[in-house]
């Protein structure tokens, strides 16, 4: 044989041991994982009706409060015709896994999930919505409490499901010092076999990021439909461009980075993993993300390949729903109201690195330095929730970074505020500030228009192409990038003209109307759909 038959001949050879690797995973491990957790399906269903009884004779129930109102509207708006999920669809009982390992941890990924969960409850209210969460340590009671104190979103608790995960470990990044976004995606394999072995549904919806989690679905159980509801894409070209940008201008935590042999060694690696999770998310059956920056991104990594494999689903910007009509109804927008506002900056973000804490507390602290006496008694609060210790070590190191900075007594931190706690703050601030660099939405930016407060937000991602627009011509907020800009922005917002700032706080609320906890149901029951139109239609 020559050379070239050799090489063909191995090349069709290696090409057949991926398939038969392939359909061994498929036949072997697939069909294992099914059976396995068939009986604890049956136990699960068994539960959920006991639960149901059990709710339906003066058992437990979430309370209700004036928001379901709300919800009672929508779901009447959203049932009915079968083009709009009526009759057969309505009564669907499957059951539906939120892939969501840190579901207690109270940021704006979480009103998300918990929120989709509300919607497919009252859509489908046969179905079962099973969260996998690595959150051991609290119960299912607890966290649906939180739920309510933290969003104002209030389950039906029978059907909400809590499937405990053993193995968290391999997705955080301190597991992964080195090489951490393909080791933190390669965990989350882990994380789903992990997941699989507790129960297989019959719809898979990843709602925090970990994509890998679906190519490991699809290829397991080609059957289940599979869904993406994309906050950030874990790779994007912006990120590749931060490589070369300067490290004092904001752009990320990875600024600079691609300087000398280590900086090419990172880029060509960041190269390779956007190929990979391009490969992983060409599979996803139905692809959500929370704005169009998020949607341009994932259409640019995954578009090429979903089209190869035919995946007719375009990819659809479904915005997170934020209680704007509530903080319509609790906040008032007038004269009489402005008379109760203090000059306060707040920052309502989790206590995360990208959220950029360290930069909002320099600027703070430089426009302080200006000799404008309406300076004076100006104040920073800064609002999160603390997942964990490294959460809790970030805290205390700003605190420390405010005391060098000589900000100590006009800062306050506030962790884990309640949903009432945060409504007062809004209430009585002035400006809402947004630090992190191409943010992906800005649930908190949307929340600081709804209330009325004047918008500084990072000059990148969603808050500027989504939220903080122009209404009728006219601004509602700021821009900036660097520590001087956002200074200098403080500055302008803290000191226009009364008449200005009124009109500015009514243009933004008119802005914030468009992301109504009515409008993310619809769009969120247009995208089940399709994927209860899939359950036992794919093979």
């Amino acid at each position: 044989m020559t050379a070239f038959h050799w090489g063909f001949a191995n090349s069709l050879l290696a090409i057949s041991c991926l398939y038969f690797a392939k359909w061994l995973l498929r036949t072997l491990l697939g069909q294992h994982l099914r059976r396995k957790s068939a009986t604890r399906k049956s136990l699960i269903l068994a539960r959920v009706k006991n639960e149901e009884s059990q709710s339906q004779f003066g058992g437990r129930e979430s309370p209700k409060s004036s928001d379901d109102g709300e919800w009672e509207k929508i779901e009447a708006s959203a049932a009915g015709s079968a083009a709009n999920g009526g009759q057969g669809d309505h009564e669907w009982e499957g059951v539906v896994g939120f892939f969501h390992p840190f579901c207690n941890a109270g940021g704006g990924g979480e009103r998300v999930l918990w929120a989709a969960i509300k919607a497919t409850q009252q859509r489908w209210p046969k179905a079962i919505c099973a969260v996998y969460t690595g959150d051991r340590d609290v119960t299912k009671d607890e966290i649906l409490e939180r739920v309510q104190n933290r969003f104002n979103i209030h389950l039906h608790p029978p059907t909400v499901v809590l499937l405990y995960l053993s193995t968290r470990r391999y997705v955080l990044s301190t597991t992964f010092p080195r090489f951490t976004l393909l080791g933190q995606s390669l965990g989350s394999l882990i994380l789903a076999y992990d997941a699989f072995t507790i129960l297989v549904p019959d719809i898979f919806i990843d709602t925090m990021g970990y994509t890998f989690t679906l190519a490991f679905s699809k290829l397991l159980f080609p059957s289940i439909p599979t869904a993406a509801y994309v906050h950030y894409p874990t790779i994007s070209t912006d990120m590749l461009g931060s490589l070369d940008a300067d490290s004092e201008d904001g752009k990320g935590l990875n600024a600079g980075a691609g300087k000398g042999i280590k900086g090419l060694v990172k880029r060509k690696y960041w190269h390779l993993f956007a190929w990979l999770y391009g490969q992983v998310g060409g599979d996803v059956d139905v692809v959500m993300t929370n704005s169009s920056w998020t949607q341009e991104h994932i259409q640019n990594l995954w578009g090429p390949n979903r089209i190869r494999r035919k995946k007719t689903s375009a990819v659809e910007v479904v915005f997170p729903p934020v209680a704007v009509r509530e903080l319509e109804r609790a906040i008032e927008i007038n004269e009489e109201s402005e008379g109760k506002r203090k000059r306060v900056l707040l920052c309502i973000a989790q206590f995360r690195p990208e959220k950029n804490h360290s930069m909002l507390l320099r600027a703070f602290a430089l426009m302080r330095q200006s000799n404008n006496s309406l300076m004076e008694d100006a104040k920073l609060v800064l609002i999160g929730s603390v997942r964990d210790s490294d959460d809790a070590t970030r805290v205390y190191d700003l605190r420390l970074l405010a005391h060098e900075l000589k900000i100590r007594d006009q800062v306050e931190f506030v962790t884990d505020a309640s949903w009432p706690s945060i409504l007062d703050y809004l209430r009585r601030s002035w400006v809402g500030v947004n630090g992190m660099w191409n943010e992906h939405f800005g649930i908190g930016v949307v929340e600081y228009q709804a209330a009325g407060l004047i918008s500084v937000v990072n000059d990148s991602g969603g808050p500027k192409l989504d939220i903080v627009v122009d209404v009728d011509g006219k601004p509602t907020g700021f821009y900036a990038s660097t520590v001087v800009e956002y200074a200098a922005r403080f500055a302008e917002a803290l000191l226009m003209a009364p008449d200005e700032v009124l009109a500015m706080r009514g243009r933004a609320r008119t802005s914030a109307m468009r992301f109504t906890e009515e409008e993310f149901v619809v769009r969120w029951g247009e995208q089940m759909e399709k994927l209860v139109g899939l359950v036992g239609v794919q093979r």
